[in-house]
């Protein structure tokens, strides 16, 4: 049970860290993705092929499931990956970022299109 607990303290950091920078540079995607963490959200890798293109960033508020095949490069941050989900998302020319990772790299969270709705 305290990994459960360790768990949900970790997401609340960082819904908290979310919204602080939703504050700080004005950016409502990251507010957006906070109210989506207070849900478990799971998207496999399938969706990420479907729905994105080369190139792009996309945001899962939840965990990413290693579930079908991706082969381009996609920036994908979510609060958590499985191990298969990781080799395919890398294996496809693609990064996973941890969200705080996605706030330093693009502050203002532009073009990043939030998946698991």
């Amino acid at each position: 049970m305290a990994k459960r607990s360790e768990k949900n303290s970790l997401k609340i950091a960082l819904m908290d860290k979310l919204k602080s920078k939703h504050r700080d540079e004005e950016a409502r995607v990251w507010l957006a993705i906070a109210r989506m963490l207070e849900r478990d959200r799971v998207v496999n890798v399938s969706k990420i092929a479907g729905l994105c293109t080369k190139g792009e960033t996309c945001a899962v508020p939840g965990k990413v499931l290693g579930k079908g095949d991706i082969d381009f490069g996609v920036s994908v941050a979510a609060f958590n990956f499985s191990e298969k989900a990781r080799e395919k998302i890398m294996g496809g020319g693609g990064e996973c970022l941890s969200f705080e990772e996605l706030m330093i790299k693009n502050p203002k969270g532009s073009g990043v299109k939030i998946l698991g709705g």
